[in-house]
Formats: C-alpha cells, sequence, structure tokens
C-alpha cells in the first residue's frame, strides 16, 4: 500500500493510476492525515503530490512533519519535494525563470529512483519556485539546463524528490521512475490485483455490516451492478435492491434492464414506477444543478418510502467512484474546484438513519469493469457505457417536459443502433445525443419547418477524468444524421460535439 498525499495537484488521480498499474494498492488522503494514522495503515511508502501553492505563502498546505520520522520511504513531486525541503531544513525561493513543458533532464546518479534510466532523459516541468539549499543529508541527483535541483536524494533515509512530473505521458521514463520508487525502494510487491480487491472487499463488507440488512439502489450501470454482486456475495439474502424508474431513462430502458437485471443477477430486487412524480417535479426548471439537485431529493423520497419497507435495514450501499468524488467536492482536502454535483456524492438524509456502504469509492471505471469480469459479470452490463443518474434530464437542455424527452429517446434509440452496428460502442467511453433548447429553419418535402437541434457527443477516455471527442468515420456520422433526421419528428438539424475534456466536460450539463 502506498499513500499520496493530496496537495491540490491536477495530477493526482494519474499518481494513482501509475502507482495502481504497477499492482500496488494506493489511497490519495488530505494534508489533515496525522502522522499516527498513517502509522496504523502500514503503508510501504508515501508520495507527496504536486500542488499550485507556494511554500513560503501563508497557509500553503501541509501535512504532519511526523511522517519523516515513520521510517518509511517519502517521494515529493513539485510541491511536495518543496515540502519535504522546508520542513527537513533546506531552502525553497521564486525561480529566477519559471520551467513549464518539456525539459532534458541529467541524472547524475544512476540508481534509486533513476535505475535504469540513462543519463539524459525528457521529463516535463511545471514550476514557478526551486529549492536554494538542501536539508541535511541530501544531495543533488538530477539536473535540467534551468533548475540545478531538479531531483534530490538521501539514500540514507529513502528520502526523494522531484521538481518535474514523473506520472505524466510527457516525461518519458516516468513510469520507470515510478516503478523504481515502488519495487527498489519501497519493497513492494505487485500483488494488488481486482480478485485480491474483491476478496478483501466482501470479508471487509461482512465484518462491517454483520447480520444487518443492506439496501442499494440499483440502475443497471456497471458500478451499481458491481456493488451489488459484491455485497451479495459478502450478505447474500441481507440485500435488497431498489431499482426506480424515473421516466428519465432511455428508449424502452426501464423494461430491457429489468429482464437483464433479473437474469444476471441472482439478488432481490425491488422495481418502482415513479415516472411521472419526476417529470411533475421538474417542470419549469432550466438550471443544471436545480434539475440534479430536485432529481436527488425525489429520488431520495421514493426510495425512502420503498426503503421503511424493509425491515432491519441499517446501511444504505452506493457504486460511488473516485472520479465522483473528486469532481463533486474539494478533493479530500485539496484546492480542485467542484465541477458539479453527483447524485451519489454527499451523504444522506439525517432522517433516513442509515450507515453507507461504498465498496468502490477508491476505484476508476475501467478498474471497476476489470472487478466485474474477475466476479463473473455478464460482458454486456460490464461494457454498458455510463449513463448519468440524472438520466435524460441533463442532455435535455433547459426546461425537461416529457414532449422533449420523448424526442430525445427517439434520437438516442437511433444513435445508439448505429453505434453499436458499427462496432464502436465498446471503443467509446460514452456516446449519447444532447437536445438543444434552440431551433432552425430547414427544408423539408419543399416545405420550410423551424425544428429542434440535437449535438451528438462521442468521446473516448480511460477513467472520465480526462476525454477526447470520438474521431467518428464521416460516413458513420452521415448515416447517424441522415435516420434522426427522417425518422425523428421535430429535429432537423444534427450536429457533432468536438470538444475534449478540459476545457469542457463529457456531460453538457
Amino acid at each position: 500500500m502506498i499513500i499520496i498525499i493530496d496537495f491540490g495537484s491536477q495530477f493526482n488521480q494519474l499518481i494513482a493510476r501509475r502507482v495502481r498499474e504497477c499492482r500496488v494498492y494506493c489511497q490519495i488522503e488530505p494534508p489533515t492525515v496525522t502522522a499516527d494514522q498513517i502509522r496504523s495503515w502500514a503503508p510501504e511508502g508515501i508520495i507527496l503530490s504536486g500542488g499550485p501553492s507556494s511554500i513560503y505563502e501563508k497557509d500553503s498546505p501541509r501535512v504532519d512533519a511526523g511522517i519523516f520520522d515513520l521510517g518509511i520511504p517519502v517521494l515529493g513531486i513539485c510541491y511536495g519535494m518543496h515540502f519535504m525541503v522546508d520542513t527537513l531544513g533546506g531552502k525553497v525561493k521564486k525561480a529566477d525563470k519559471r520551467e513549464y513543458g518539456f525539459a532534458s533532464l541529467t541524472a547524475r546518479q544512476q540508481k534509486g529512483l533513476f535505475s535504469g534510466i540513462g543519463q539524459e532523459t525528457v521529463t516535463w516541468m511545471s514550476h514557478g519556485d526551486s529549492i536554494d539549499g538542501l536539508p541535511k543529508g541530501f544531495s543533488v541527483s538530477a539536473s535540467t539546463a534551468n533548475t540545478k535541483v531538479a531531483a534530490m536524494a538521501n539514500i540514507r533515509k529513502k528520502f526523494f524528490g522531484v521538481q518535474f512530473h514523473p506520472e505524466v505521458a510527457h516525461t518519458a521514463k516516468g513510469r520507470k521512475m515510478i516503478h523504481n520508487f515502488l519495487f527498489d525502494i519501497c519493497g513492494c510487491k505487485a500483488s494488488w490485483t481486482m480478485k485480491s480487491f474483491a476478496r478483501d472487499t466482501v470479508s471487509q463488507i461482512r465484518k462491517t455490516v454483520g447480520d444487518k440488512s443492506v439496501i442499494l439502489g440499483l440502475s443497471g450501470g456497471v458500478d451499481s451492478s458491481v456493488t451489488a454482486l459484491l455485497i451479495h456475495q459478502a450478505i447474500g439474502k441481507n440485500l435488497t435492491c431498489i431499482f426506480v424508474d424515473n421516466g428519465l431513462l432511455r428508449k424502452d430502458e426501464a423494461v430491457q434492464l429489468k429482464e437483464k437485471l433479473k437474469s444476471h443477477l441472482k439478488i432481490n430486487i425491488r422495481f418502482v414506477k415513479a415516472a411521472s412524480r419526476f417529470v411533475k417535479a421538474l417542470s419549469n426548471v432550466s438550471d443544471p444543478e436545480r434539475k440534479r439537485k430536485i432529481i436527488g431529493k425525489e429520488f431520495m423520497d421514493v426510495f425512502e418510502a420503498e426503503a421503511l419497507k424493509i425491515k432491519d435495514a441499517d446501511f444504505l450501499a452506493q457504486g460511488t467512484l473516485y472520479p465522483d468524488i473528486i469532481e463533486s467536492q474539494s478533493a479530500f482536502g485539496g484546492p480542485t474546484a467542484v465541477i458539479k454535483s453527483h447524485h451519489n456524492v454527499g451523504g444522506l438524509p439525517k432522517k433516513m438513519k442509515l450507515k453507507l456502504v461504498e465498496p468502490l469509492k477508491y476505484l476508476f471505471k475501467d478498474e471497476v469493469r476489470k472487478l466485474g469480469k474477475a466476479l463473473g459479470l455478464d460482458d454486456e452490463l460490464v461494457w454498458r457505457q455510463p449513463f448519468p443518474g440524472p438520466g435524460l434530464a441533463i442532455r435535455v437542455i433547459g426546461e425537461v417536459t416529457k414532449k422533449r424527452l420523448d424526442v430525445l429517446r427517439e434520437v438516442d434509440s437511433v444513435l445508439q443502433e448505429e453505434i453499436r452496428a458499427s462496432g464502436y460502442y465498446r471503443k467509446l467511453w460514452q456516446s449519447f445525443a444532447v437536445l438543444l433548447p434552440i431551433k432552425s429553419v430547414g427544408i423539408m418535402g419543399d416545405g420550410r419547418t423551424y425544428e429542434n437541434i440535437v449535438a451528438i457527443r462521442a468521446v473516448t477516455s480511460k477513467d472520465a477524468m480526462t476525454a477526447d471527442w470520438a474521431k467518428l468515420p464521416h460516413r458513420l456520422l452521415g448515416k447517424i444524421s441522415n435516420r434522426i433526421i427522417n425518422e425523428v419528428r421535430g429535429v432537423n438539424r444534427v450536429v457533432y460535439d468536438i470538444s475534449s475534456k478540459p476545457p469542457s466536460t463529457i456531460e453538457w450539463e
């Protein structure tokens, strides 16, 4: 296990991914974590992340200095390196010349972090501060033309610092450096797999829940399905799943999911019809955050009413993932901006008096899919593209009405049919349609039309933290557009979204 201290870097999640790619488990923790807490977890190493602050600024984030007395290897990256230097008696100052982008690194030591790297390599820099004096026991292990102390090391104590970012793809040998830290320096073993995660998680759920009952809001997506399988393995019949048909699903989705869930998950599932209730609550609402909050409240009210019918329910399970948490709140105490709220993040109404069980909250989506395969989940559920909790309500831009939802359902049905037929479904992270709140003039049958515009969004991604617009073949896009305009009454124009994340988000709202 590796502990990553979050100082607010935009690359924190990349650090975690690089560690896990080496089959070593890691957790991101806030700077408020104490040395005693870390000692109790007995990690093999600690990584101090980068961050936007300068260590000499007032209120710059700091972690318990006692971490340097634990006898555990520590790697500081950028700001994390500056924290290490400042805490251990060195000096950090504003750099004479800032350094951003590619930099040629010269390694002075061919051991430790730089074992097998070679004397010259390319790294990615992003800093405006530099080391002006090393702490006692440290030496310079690498430099660039602009930065004398591009890397430092105290070999005896196994403390290392790098000014660049080894976690990003732009650093040519970055993965090798992280590999060296994990295995050569920390002595980790590549033993963390989805099978081992499942085994440990089932054991932990069983220990936490005991003989109590758990309820789970099941959506039919891979996250909630895998959560259901894990909990079912742990407590069996003491799990009850509730599927709420909120009227914001895609065409025939409620019926199809009901059949799939019943056939693939041998679990107790209750199905609740509540479509009219949700659509009524969304009447005259256009603001996306208000939509999310209304849907969340209605869901909890419906869910609570159904949950009260289940005796001795003490726990609520959710398929919360790492990106859900990261996007919904300032990441674990770091200065990461709130982008949008997520339906399954932020706690529970006090009146429900249930404890949360979130077995996937430290996993990324691709890891959940691997876990689903390890648990024997059917491929159709494992590879189902992500679908937002608020459903089509945040894909109908502007006011949500049954009529507008029905138009979007028909559009989306055509899109999904063509994406699947083309063989692109599994290649894409998501593909969906968005109904815009504007209309355009068109010509149909020699007559003038003034109808809706829909946007097609298709992206590739690994974990939804970043995403690129999919370069779908023009012939496929043409066929999708032609079918939508000809088959869906009320649409006369189709546009394709060619923005990436960042700066855009994947969903429009």
